[in-house]
């Protein structure tokens, strides 16, 4: 069962001119949460219904189904023969389904795939590094996933996020290549990349020029005309042209935030992360005899919306750190609400603006 905590305290919203976005809300909470998926890192809402799917960052912690309505949390794959229906053609790699004991989701991507019908890619950790494939049918009051394949990674690499283009080609970020470490994106210095899978082909082949401190997030333009990533260590964002692919990356540093995920939401170009220099944490993130901060210290939380032709930021959502929730790593909008991933806690947060 699901816990929903209410934070018992007033909340006061403060408004630009335009009432285009709140001040921070104060002051011990902006949220409530709701409790039951162990680090939530990524989120996708199914449009039209009232549902989100959130990953789960940790062994076993698999997919939720989110329900909106009455803020609970039902797992949305179990293995049982129901929730498999295996495309072998399409998806060679894998013989067998994911075991949900072990199956560990971090990113997310949701591709509509036709009447109420969508594909959910899933970045797995649980068992095999992959990509794992579920057809989503959201016809029935509550959605039904299907387990339908998976595309295997690179010997040696890990995904942190993926997208997709509409001809099925798949996009993957790296974030630490191996012999480099996560002090070395803290500090600057190139750790990751993007990989690209097109359909039929035999795997992922490295994108050259992507390399990046800490490719985080990832995105694809509404046109296919190229993407979007994030550069954790650079706490930014940068456009990629998927044809002209001497054309240097355009490149906007996310204000006081450490961009996360990154995913379209109806129309919105979303991203979430931690405040980047936190005075309640002593400042921006730091490395210790050579080890980065694991960032444990609760950060303030931020959501944005990116406008992909001028790459300029748009905040939603500013709030000073949280006792329960910290991590903030993505976001959508059901409605009036604002729900927040988190790759750290135990809860998805959420908070209602009256002003969407």
């Amino acid at each position: 069962m699901a816990l929903r905590i209410s934070a018992a305290v007033a909340i006061v919203l403060l408004f630009e001119p335009s009432g285009a976005a709140p001040a921070d809300c104060a002051p011990a909470s902006c949220f409530d949460y709701v409790c039951g998926q162990t680090r939530p890192e990524d989120l996708a809402r199914i449009p039209g219904t009232r549902w989100i799917i959130a990953s789960g960052f940790s062994e076993g912690a698999g997919l939720k189904l989110v329900d909106t309505a009455d803020y609970s949390l039902r797992t949305a794959y179990v293995g049982a023969a129901v929730d498999i229906a295996t495309e072998s053609v399409r998806f060679p790699d894998c013989a067998s389904a994911p075991d949900p004991r072990l199956l560990n989701v971090q990113g997310l991507n949701l591709r509509a795939a036709g009447d109420s019908r969508y594909t959910l890619y899933a970045v797995n950790h649980g068992g095999r590094e992959s990509i794992e494939v579920f057809d989503i049918d959201a016809k029935p009051d509550v959605p039904m996933l299907r387990w339908q394949g998976c595309v295997m990674l690179p010997p040696s690499l890990a995904a942190n996020s993926v997208a997709s283009y509409s001809d099925g080609t798949l996009l993957i970020t790296v974030l630490v290549h191996p012999g480099n470490t996560f002090a070395d994106f803290v500090e600057g210095r190139n750790t990751g990349g993007v990989y690209e899978r097109q359909p039929g082909s035999s795997g992922f082949k490295f994108i050259p020029g992507t390399e990046m401190p800490g490719n985080n997030g990832i995105e694809t333009a509404a046109d296919d005309s190229g993407f979007f990533v994030v550069a954790f260590g650079r706490h930014a964002v940068l456009r990629f042209s998927r044809y002209e692919i001497d054309a240097a990356p355009v490149q906007s540093v996310a204000p006081g935030f450490m961009p996360d995920n990154i995913h379209w939401d109806g129309g919105r170009l979303l991203t979430a992360g931690m405040v980047y220099d936190e005075p309640a944490c002593g400042g921006t993130r730091t490395v210790v005899d050579g080890k980065a901060d694991e960032m444990k210290c609760h950060r303030g939380t931020v959501v944005a919306e990116l406008d992909p032709v001028s790459m300029n930021f748009q905040i939603i959502e500013h709030s000073q750190p949280d006792p329960v929730f910290n991590g903030a790593s993505a976001a959508v909008i059901v409605g009036k609400q604002l729900w927040i991933a988190s790759y750290q806690s135990d809860c998805l947060a959420y908070r209602t603006l009256p002003w969407l």
